[in-house]
């Protein structure tokens, strides 16, 4: 079993993300020691709420320099909704916040204009963009669940691995070198998710 930390930032409940986790053979250790962090062979940093929120409990406990040093180590590193959003430079979400700026980019509202409702939640289709071992086994069109207000607006178009359609199209999966992440949750997305929580853990 491969050994994978799941950082808790102290915004939500990590337990289904967890136990998705270990439905694919990980041994999951779930915590908020940085030093613990960068023991793990396989980093998940799941997120839920405000960005904010997340950013500022990331640097409460120290997690933030953790994060960007695993990211040297080429360690793998899995962001999961508002930890994918925290990936890049800023978050517009209540006042400017900044994020890892591990990837170039922000992370913005959807439009009151658009005619959709908002937040996006439910079941809603991928389009896989080009071929990356996170989608080993999953073709366009498979459906994942999304919750979420806000989206990322990545700078660099070869960081999106997918996109979903929700009254314009907007990036859902990234990936630079050893750096993942998703807006929808795998967790819940039933056989899909997990194909996806399984082709991150086996990745070399």
């Amino acid at each position: 079993m491969i050994d994978v930390v799941l950082i808790d930032a102290g915004t939500g409940n990590l337990r289904s993300v967890q136990k998705a986790l270990e439905n694919v053979g990980a041994n999951v250790e779930r915590t908020d020691d940085p030093n613990k962090v960068l023991m793990g062979k396989r980093i998940i940093l799941p997120g839920v709420g405000a960005f904010g929120d997340f950013m500022f409990g990331l640097r409460q406990r120290g997690l933030e320099d953790a994060v960007k040093d695993i990211v040297k180590r080429e360690i793998p590193l899995l962001g999961i909704c508002v930890g994918m959003q925290a990936l890049f430079e800023v978050g517009e979400e209540m006042g400017d916040y900044k994020g890892l700026s591990l990837l170039e980019g922000k992370v913005v509202r959807f439009a009151e204009s658009l005619p959709v409702k908002i937040p996006h939640t439910g079941w809603n289709q991928l389009e896989v963009q080009e071929d990356s071992s996170l989608f080993n086994g999953i073709n366009s069109g498979a459906y994942v669940y999304f919750n979420h207000s806000y989206y990322c607006q990545p700078k660099i178009s070869s960081d999106v691995i997918a996109r979903t359609e929700y009254g314009l199209a907007c990036a859902c999966a990234v990936r630079r070198e050893n750096i993942f992440g998703v807006q929808f949750h795998p967790e819940k997305s039933q056989m899909v998710g997990l194909q996806i929580l399984k082709n991150f853990l086996e990745m070399p």
